[in-house]
């Protein structure tokens, strides 16, 4: 009975994976912060440290649109336990990616449209420089947010900001109980899947079309997907924006051949290798912008 009651509690079963990356992640921290890097084997686990960041920043966002739990205070106690290891609120995501993001799929009122910055461009500079102006125009929201909270709703205020407390207190202690440690085996991990939080939109939606109806995302296949709750399947989740991760392969077939062939860019890290490294010594692997500046009907 009492095996049974996690999977009473949760949505959907699949999100033992999820479950599976928030333990493992803060207890392979703190295996590190006892032992060090100096084996092999020790420099492994920093390396799934760094490739579980990724996956809590993934959860985060699938927590978001559908919340992990049936009972309140286990969704409550997965915000607050994500935003410790991840080093940012989770309410963030709300203003930043459903309000704003999902709203606007990439189109002209999208504040972190990729096109925004300059160029329609797709290369290893605007990947590396994308977080860092996505940063500058989200920041304005979440301000704008939480002031809106603070006048109509200030439970939900105070309770987004007990978020950046907790923060603060856990990177004060760890950084006063060893500041060098604290740096390499928190903060460096967290900057790191903030990082790919950020470039992750670069990823999904440079050079598609943010005015259309159905090319407005990239799409990836291979092993992104089973171990990073198919995040590359980025066109079904933005027709079906509450549909559980574990939907999204089916839900991909419905879309695959109707999206223009240039976004269904196979495996992520070849379709990184060729666009950004490969790409300005070969011509042929270059994209071309699906941007067009009339609304499709």
């Amino acid at each position: 009975m009492l095996s049974s009651l996690p999977d009473k509690l949760l949505r959907n079963k699949r999100d033992w994976q999820s479950l599976l990356y928030l333990i493992l992640q803060p207890l392979l921290v703190i295996w590190l912060w006892r032992t060090g890097l100096s084996s092999l084997i020790n420099q492994i686990l920093f390396a799934i440290v760094l490739f579980l960041t990724l996956g809590i920043g993934v959860i985060h966002h699938n927590h978001t649109h559908l919340r992990m739990w049936h009972c309140k205070r286990f969704n409550r106690i997965s915000d607050f336990w994500i935003t410790l290891l991840q080093g940012h609120p989770t309410f963030v995501f709300y203003p930043a990616h459903i309000r704003n993001h999902h709203r606007y799929r990439h189109g002209p009122k999208d504040v972190a449209r990729t096109y925004r910055f300059g160029s329609d461009s797709n290369h290893l500079i605007g990947y590396l420089l994308h977080p860092l102006q996505a940063t500058i125009v989200l920041y304005p929201l979440f301000i704008d947010w939480l002031l809106c909270l603070k006048q109509r709703h200030a439970g939900v205020f105070y309770y987004c900001l007990r978020q950046y407390v907790i923060v603060l207190l856990l990177w004060g202690i760890l950084a006063w109980i060893n500041w060098q440690k604290f740096l390499i085996f928190v903060l460096l991990p967290q900057l790191y899947g903030l990082h790919w939080l950020l470039a992750t939109n670069y990823l999904q939606h440079a050079h598609a079309n943010g005015n259309s109806n159905i090319n407005f995302a990239r799409n990836f296949e291979g092993w992104v997907n089973p171990l990073l709750f198919n995040i590359g399947l980025h066109t079904a989740h933005h027709r079906h924006p509450r549909a559980h991760w574990s939907a999204l392969t089916q839900l991909h077939l419905q879309y695959q051949d109707q999206v223009d062939p240039r976004l269904n860019a196979g495996p992520l890290l070849w379709y990184m290798c060729r666009s950004y490294f490969l790409s300005p010594i070969w011509p042929r692997w270059r994209s071309q912008s699906l941007m067009s500046h009339t609304k499709e009907s």
